[in-house]
């Protein structure tokens, strides 16, 4: 079931990125940008909060969404996230998922045509699957979380080109550096 669920929305999220863009930052006016309509691909490092608090240390972590433009200088994004560990006599893997609403303040901030300054919040659960070691066979329980959470963001993106930015997200549970294709 979970990986049905992991797959559908993999699959949603890289259907969407088939959409045409709408982005017209480069069509000459300094405020014609439209947000959304953008995927995101981050690798990040988490550990110390959020879904990730009872780690206890810092782990690598894959991001992916899917940016929808739905009022001006707002979007909304469904994202995943997936990250793995094996700590003493088990391993865990991990998938975040969840829904993302980020603000961008270009306007506001007189940010030129190069730049995206944002904030943002997401909201989810996650997805958890624990395997313990073969030949173990003392106590299996452990400190779990809460599997819902939610992080605050804020953010900026490079455009390097019309078609592909670099992006940095520094996050209450995920900061992620990333491209960013629109």
């Amino acid at each position: 079931m979970k990986t049905t669920v992991f797959s559908m929305l993999l699959l949603l999220l890289l259907a969407g990125s088939n959409v045409s863009a709408q982005n017209s930052k480069y069509s000459g006016s300094k405020y014609s940008e439209r947000f959304g309509n953008t995927l995101n691909l981050g690798l990040g490092i988490g550990g110390y909060s959020g879904y990730y608090g009872y780690i206890g240390h810092s782990v690598p972590v894959l991001s992916i969404n899917y940016e929808f433009g739905v009022a001006n200088n707002f979007t909304l994004a469904p994202f995943a996230t997936f990250y793995t560990y094996h700590y003493n006599y088990y391993r865990e893997t991990v998938i975040p998922i969840g829904g993302k609403g980020t603000y961008y303040f270009d306007q506001i901030l007189g940010a030129g045509q190069d730049w995206d300054f944002y904030l943002a919040g997401s909201l989810g659960f996650a997805i958890v699957n624990t395997r313990w070691d073969s030949g173990y066979y003392q106590d299996n329980n452990y400190h779990t979380v809460n599997p819902l959470f939610l992080d605050l963001h804020i953010g900026a993106e490079y455009h390097l080109s019309q078609k592909v930015g670099l992006f940095l997200d520094l996050s209450t549970g995920v900061s992620t550096i990333g491209l960013a294709f629109h």
